[in-house]
Order: C-alpha cells, then structure tokens, then sequence
C-alpha cells in the first residue's frame, strides 16, 4: 500500500470502496490521459523509484486526512526496469496524515524467493505521519468520511505538505477506514514510521 475550497463536493458521507474504486479507476484513468502524463507527483519530486513494485496487506487501515490523485514516478533513465515507458509510471498517490495499520505485511520478490517484513501483528499497530504511497493496484473494503471527489488536485488541504498539480483529478476525505487492505507499490514515503514487533526474513512466500 496516506481527499474543501471552492470546489465541488460530493454528498457528504460513507461511500463503498467499489464505488470509489470505478470513480478513481474510470474518472481518473480519463484524467489522466488529458493531463497526468504532464504531472510531477510528489515522490518524484524527492527520488527516484526503482521500478522493482512491491506488495504491502493489512488487516485493518485507520487513517485521519486522506488524500488521492494520480500523478507520474520517474526512475533513472539506465534502470533496467525502465521498459519501453521512458522510465515512467502512471501512478495512484494516496497520502494520509496520520494513520494506524494492523498486521503489517510488506514482501518484494527477489525471483525464487522473497525479502518479507511483518509488524503490529501482536496487540499494537503500525503508526505512520505524513504517510505517502504510490501504487497502480489497491483493493479493500473501505469507508469514507466527508469525501470530496473531483477536487483539483493543486488544492487538496488534508494532508500537510501533500497537493499535486493543477488540474489533476483528486479526491479527499476526512477520515479512512480500509479492511483486507492491499496494495502493489512502487514507492512509500512517512515522516514517521514506528513499527511495532518488526520481524524482516527471506522467505518462500510473499504477503
């Protein structure tokens, strides 16, 4: 595997994740064509990705701020996993100011085998600020309150520090709650991450 001036809002209240989902997946797949291939994101802005997605599950997503939009990663133009995109990625940027996850699960596949890294799976969860995600897959059961959906994604005000360019489709709500949660990433960002009963181990099985 963290979105009110002047612009339009949606009916305040819960929404499923389905419908969020056909909103993020079909609103901002068009978006995107017309102006997110000209987006700068906000990890891009701070390095450069690998390329190499991982694969982050959680039982339980708590989060206070939320944010999303859809933007641009950028890797080193000799990466060897840049393929025939110039380097570039067309991802979901998902922020939130402060959020809490249960049984934390983060593995990446390293071809026969797979580095994984489990937290906040024995009584006390994952705590994370300021907390930034680029992803192009995300499933769960989800609920939102007081969404805001096609904002501009220059104006969002949930997450300190966190907008994107003019004109980019966003959403944002006051507070998140995502079950069965998970995610395949390129990048994550926090100010802070405190990690609970950390246990990193190479593996036969990912998340």
């Amino acid at each position: 595997m963290s979105i009110d001036d002047g612009s339009y809002a949606s009916p305040r209240g819960r929404t499923s994740w389905l419908r969020f989902g056909a909103t993020m997946l079909i609103t901002g797949t068009a978006a995107a064509i017309m102006v997110v291939l000209t987006a700068q994101g906000v990890l891009a802005a701070s390095f450069s990705i690998s390329g190499q997605p991982f694969t982050v599950t959680a039982d339980e997503l708590q989060g206070d701020g939320f944010e999303q939009f859809a933007t641009l990663d950028s890797m080193p133009e000799n990466s060897p996993n840049a393929g025939d995109t110039g380097g570039q990625i067309v991802v979901v940027v998902s922020a939130i100011q402060t959020a809490t996850l249960t049984n934390l699960c983060q593995s990446i596949s390293l071809g026969g085998s797979f580095l994984k890294i489990t937290a906040g799976d024995a009584g006390t969860p994952v705590r994370a600020t300021t907390l930034v995600v680029d992803s192009d897959a995300i499933s769960g059961e989800a609920s939102f309150t007081n969404i805001d959906i096609g904002q501009d994604a220059s104006t969002l005000t949930k997450v300190h520090g966190v907008t994107g360019n003019p004109g980019v489709f966003s959403q944002q709500a006051d507070h998140v709650t995502i079950r069965s949660l998970r995610q395949n990433n390129f990048a994550t960002t926090a100010a802070v991450f405190t990690l609970p009963h950390l246990n990193i181990a190479f593996t036969d099985s990912g998340c």
